[in-house]
This record gives structure tokens, C-alpha cells and sequence, in this order.
């Protein structure tokens, strides 16, 4: 199981709402060579973390799955990743700054990866509601790699957080 987090808080340079952008991330993520959507939490609308005057976030888990029993290789999917947040305006600034689009590989067939370029699994995934509830919804039996426990129990052990469930 490929799990890709999303947000976005900013509308692109086309006008679209984040929530628009992020449905037309989606798209892309399933035009991915030899990967395809296979499951999409509900959205979510989440205040930003660290707190901050920024606008709120919309927010989804993404489900990839291989299309053969071959995945590609993790490092090519962030590239892939960070094409589709520039295709879709992102510039990059400072740290946790507001974005049009954010995509993040959560985890990636529980493979446990600490490189310069790329840590797996995310390694604040777990301290995040806004990654855990819709992950909750999609993979409820996922286990995190390194902490061996279900979404459910990661939510439990969180501090507060504002986190709502956007309408259909």
C-alpha cells in the first residue's frame, strides 16, 4: 500500500480552491505510469500546523496501488509527487508556509527508509490528525511501520487538534 497525504490552503493561479485542486491532484495521481487510485478518504478541513494566520487546510488521504505486483521505485513516486505540486502552482518557501498544493508519501508498503531526500514512513505522520483520520478511512487496518499500531490508536494518543469533516 502506497499512502499519499494531501493539503492545500491556497487557491492556484488559475483560481481554483484548494479543495478543487486537490480533487484535480487526484486525477493526476491516477495517470501515474503503473500506479492507480485505489481508495480516497473524505476531505478534511484542518488548522494549520504550527499554528499560524494562514487559511485553514483541505486535507485527504490517497490509497495507490500498483498496478502490476512491481511498484516503482519510492524515490521515483516523490518525484512524480513534486511534479504535480509544481504543475499545480506550488512555490516553495519557507518552512510550513501556505500552499496550493501539498503532497506527502506517508508510507510506502511499510518500507523503513531514513535518507537525506527521503524519510519513510512520514516521520510526523503520526503526530498529525489530519493524516490519521482520513487514514483512518481509507486503511483503519494499516500499522505504521515503526510504531506498529493501527490509525485508530494514533488518534487516540494525540493532543487536541481542530480538525472537521468537509460535506460530500
Amino acid at each position: 500500500m502506497i499512502v499519499v497525504g494531501m493539503g492545500a490552503n491556497l487557491a492556484n493561479r488559475d483560481g481554483r480552491t484548494p479543495l478543487e485542486t486537490c480533487r484535480w491532484a487526484v486525477s493526476r495521481l491516477d495517470q501515474l505510469p503503473g500506479l492507480r487510485v485505489r481508495g480516497l478518504s473524505r476531505w478534511f478541513e484542518s488548522a494549520p500546523i504550527p499554528p499560524s494566520a494562514q487559511p485553514a487546510f483541505v486535507n485527504a488521504i490517497v490509497h495507490l496501488r500498483a498496478e502490476s505486483g512491481q511498484a516503482p521505485d519510492p524515490r521515483v513516486v516523490l518525484a512524480w509527487l513534486m511534479q504535480i505540486e509544481q504543475d499545480a502552482g506550488r512555490e516553495r518557501s519557507v518552512a510550513n508556509a501556505a500552499r496550493t498544493l501539498d503532497l506527502d508519501l506517508i508510507d510506502y508498503d511499510g518500507l523503513i527508509l531514513d535518507t537525506p531526500d527521503l524519510v519513510l514512513p512520514h516521520p510526523r505522520a503520526h503526530e498529525r490528525a489530519f493524516v490519521l483520520c482520513p487514514l483512518n478511512d481509507v486503511a483503519p487496518d494499516w500499522i505504521h511501520p515503526v510504531l506498529a499500531a493501527r490509525p485508530a490508536t494514533l488518534i487516540d494518543a494525540l493532543p487536541p487538534q481542530a480538525l472537521r469533516i468537509l460535506p460530500a
